[in-house]
């Protein structure tokens, strides 16, 4: 009952104007800036690379028993890509046939404080 009372109470009015603007300012924006398009045009094609190799080192375990290095995985028409794309460079770590680490570090000057980005055998995307 009270709590009714006060919501009709024309004096709560400005302490509920305040929490709803307090909620909606908290889910509409006011966390960390949106990178730039560009950045998260690049970003999603990075990805994208990201899971190419990561199609490819599974056929090629599928092949070979074991996971490839990118040069393996180009020699058997597996990646079409150069190892610098979109002014990112690539790298794969490879254990055997246990696991495998593509990391995906920004290359180009211009995109200095862009996040490297991880996967792993599991194929989930990582960013540092």
């Amino acid at each position: 009952m009270r709590v009714r009372r006060a919501l009709r109470d024309p004096s709560f009015l400005p302490f509920l104007t305040f929490l709803t603007g307090l909620a909606l300012g908290s889910s509409l924006g006011c966390g960390p800036p949106a990178p730039p398009p560009q950045q998260q045009i690049d970003t999603v094609g990075i990805k994208s690379e990201l899971l190419a190799i990561g199609q490819a080192e599974g056929q090629y375990l599928v092949a070979h028993s074991r996971y490839g290095t990118l040069d393996e995985l180009r020699q058997e028409n597996l990646l079409t890509s150069a190892a610098d794309r979109r002014g990112y460079s690539f790298s794969v770590v490879v254990e055997g046939s246990e696991r495998f680490t593509v990391t995906a570090t920004p290359s180009d000057p211009d995109k200095k404080g862009w996040p490297t980005l991880v996967m792993d055998q599991t194929r989930q995307i990582a960013e540092q």
